[in-house]
């Protein structure tokens, strides 16, 4: 691709660029296709003032994209790679809130959700990926907000959530479990969410929730299938009254989990209009103790 001249580029108004910040400098140009695909490849070279800046760069970018015609799987694949390569700090998760004082402190339950088989839904639906996951997680929060649980982070194909006992974020995964299992998508795709519900006392921060609690709730999900909801034995500990009619845990025994030191005991639950015939978890080399 040849390089736009200064007297070209001077030409070209505001709108020709995925990028202008707030001086006025102007960065990565997108009026023709073969400058929409080298943004692409250059966007995570660029440094954004701010979150809000990349994300307004983001969408002018992919609805340049779209009009030329470019399903830009590898950029997605990359945002999604980036975004969850953030969420990891070491070895331990940590779940981010942008108003943690709002959350609940002290034994608080979480429910971590994520969409099975994500890349390939991205590569068959290239830029529509967004509109399918936008409709998955007004799933996921109005189940959470009807429960009474709070959203802590949605980030890339993954949703946390924390409650302040256990049942009710049983009743959010049932929700969800029920409303996408009943969901039919463009394109007849299959979309499925796993779901991992886990009990503990995570330390609190000024930017989300750390500790091994969060960590575990992580890997929990992880472990699940699609259309499963798999649930620790401390979820199921701190369970207060009965669940809800027709609901019961059933026993997937022990298994290893990765980054974690010890075997957790797991259960999935059972109810109607849920899924119930999973392959093993996808536990460490598929192990149960």
């Amino acid at each position: 691709m040849a390089r736009l001249k200064a007297s070209e580029r001077a030409k070209l108004p505001d709108r020709a660029f995925a990028y202008v910040d707030s001086a006025g400098r102007r960065r990565l140009p997108i009026h023709d296709e073969a400058h929409v695909r080298n943004a692409l490849a250059r966007f995570e070279r660029v440094k954004f003032e701010d979150t809000a800046a990349r994300e307004r760069a983001r969408k002018r970018l992919l609805n340049a994209a779209k009009k030329y015609g470019i399903v830009p799987v590898g950029f997605i694949t990359g945002q999604l790679r980036s975004e969850r390569e953030h969420a990891v700090a070491g070895n331990e998760v940590q779940a981010r809130s942008t108003d943690a004082a709002m959350l609940p402190t002290g034994f608080v339950t979480f429910l971590l959700t994520d969409i099975e088989s994500s890349t390939a839904l991205l590569s068959k639906l290239g830029d529509r990926y967004a509109h399918l996951l936008n409709d998955v997680r007004g799933v996921l929060r109005e189940a959470v907000v009807q429960a009474r649980g709070r959203e802590v982070d949605a980030r890339a194909d993954e949703f946390f959530a924390v409650f302040e006992s256990a049942v009710p974020a049983i009743e959010a995964a049932l929700a969800i479990q029920r409303t996408l299992g009943a969901r039919r998508w463009a394109d007849d795709v299959e979309c499925r969410v796993r779901v991992g519900i886990h009990s503990g006392r995570p330390t609190l921060t000024d930017t989300g929730y750390i500790g091994l609690s969060v960590h575990t709730a992580a890997r929990v999900c992880s472990a699940a299938h699609g259309g499963q909801i798999v649930v620790t034995r401390q979820a199921k500990a701190a369970i207060e009254g009965p669940l809800p009619a027709g609901v019961r845990l059933r026993s997937l025994g022990r298994h290893r989990l990765a980054g974690l030191g010890h075997p957790e005991t797991l259960f999935q639950v059972h109810a109607d209009g849920l899924l119930t015939g999973f392959p093993p978890l996808r536990t460490r080399a598929g192990s149960s103790v």
